[in-house]
């Protein structure tokens, strides 16, 4: 089985993405995670990297086509990413998308980064219209665009608890058919 978790940042796809993989025994993979390590690792903060990667299309090329390559040949896993959903394409199971206010979402950054509210918000509105620019600009994906995800929750109206229970139900109570109303994912795209 594979799942896909979306969202823009701090809407909360890696807890939602952790929950999932634990509840059906699934491995959990991060593209934030990976984004965030090679940010550290050449020593820039996710928000400078981003800058970079403005400049530089090869940082995001390398780390979609890594995500694809691992959605096109993983089995029984939650791929948690910006582009999850376009870069799983028709082999996903479920599409989820997550969202929340950005006021939200930058107290949650704040939080987990020990960072000012404020400044949290502004930086993960500057970093999403960097990142939302790029994916139009290099595959002609609207990342507004939600028509190819099974399900989106405002995940400011819910606890992650009662979000888990909403993407479980919706996974055990899928019976295969109706495969006709899913929107298809083109997979031309040159990750």
């Amino acid at each position: 089985m594979l799942l896909t978790v979306s969202g823009p940042p701090g809407s909360g796809k890696s807890t939602t993405a952790e929950l999932l993989a634990e509840r059906f025994d699934l491995e959990h993979v991060s593209g934030g995670d990976i984004f965030r390590e090679l940010a550290d690792e050449r020593g820039y903060t996710p928000l400078e990297f981003n800058k970079l990667a403005e400049e530089n299309d090869q940082i995001d090329r390398d780390l979609d086509r890594r995500l694809r390559e691992i959605a096109v040949d993983g089995d029984d896993l939650v791929l948690e990413s910006r582009l999850a959903g376009w870069l799983a394409g028709e082999q996903a199971d479920f599409r989820f998308w997550l969202d929340a206010p950005p006021r939200v979402r930058g107290h949650r950054i704040a939080e987990r980064e020990g960072k000012d509210p404020e400044r949290a918000t502004e930086e993960t509105k500057a970093r999403e219209a960097s990142e939302a620019k790029r994916y139009q600009e290099y595959y002609s994906i609207d990342i507004r665009d939600l028509t190819i995800y099974d399900l989106s929750v405002n995940t400011a109206r819910w606890e992650p608890g009662a979000v888990l229970d909403m993407f479980v139900t919706a996974v055990e109570r899928y019976d295969g058919d109706g495969d006709e109303g899913q929107a298809a994912v083109p997979t031309e795209y040159d990750f």
